[in-house]
């Protein structure tokens, strides 16, 4: 089972197919959530390289003369980029391990992971089997189109103040800004995450 920042930061998964809606879905949730007053962090898994800083920067300097990690910082924003240098994709509990005290995690990919999902679905995008049909952790499915035949429950892609409802009576109640401190040992997360 994953572990979160904390073992009561709710983590939920948006996976697709390839042109499914899962970054224009998870963007949408991140802005939703956001104004709730939710704090989130999301991890996104990418099949390509990544490339955060152009080849011309100081630290893309930094990292070609060898180091290991780099920590680029300004009053706007700091990240750290790290080489792997042929060793292998880091875990997402390592990734999630460094994320900053959140009150969400919105993971975008990793279909493979045992943690809660909603699979995104577009009609033009159907040319393979639904994820659902074989992942158990799929919970819901957010489509541009009806879904029948489906024991779970489904919403509209672009309904995002239900989806997000939905994800906080699911993995939630997600914590916001004003309610810190307050007991969430019993929380309906818990019981999902002791089935997992």
């Amino acid at each position: 089972m994953l572990k979160s920042v904390s073992a009561n930061t709710p983590l939920i998964a948006i996976v697709g197919w390839k042109n499914s809606g899962k970054t224009t879905l998870t963007v949408r949730l991140v802005e939703e959530f956001t104004k709730r007053g939710v704090r989130v962090a999301t991890v996104k898994h990418a099949h390509h390289v990544v490339r955060l800083d152009d080849d011309d920067t100081d630290s893309a300097r930094h990292r070609a003369a060898g180091a290991r990690e780099v920590a680029i910082v300004s009053r706007h924003r700091w990240g750290v980029i790290g080489e792997l240098r042929g060793s292998p994709e880091p875990d997402l509990e390592d990734i999630i391990a460094k994320l900053s005290p959140c009150d969400l995690i919105i993971v975008e990919g990793y279909k493979w992971k045992p943690i809660p999902k909603i699979e995104a679905r577009r009609r033009d995008c159907l040319r393979d089997k639904p994820i659902a049909d074989t992942d158990m952790m799929v919970f819901a499915i957010a489509a541009d189109h009806m879904i029948e035949s489906d024991h779970r429950p489904w919403f509209d892609l672009d309904d995002i103040p239900a989806i997000a409802d939905f994800i906080e009576e699911t993995v939630g109640p997600v914590e916001r800004n004003a309610n810190r401190g307050r007991d969430d040992t019993d929380r309906p997360v818990e019981k999902l995450r002791r089935r997992v």
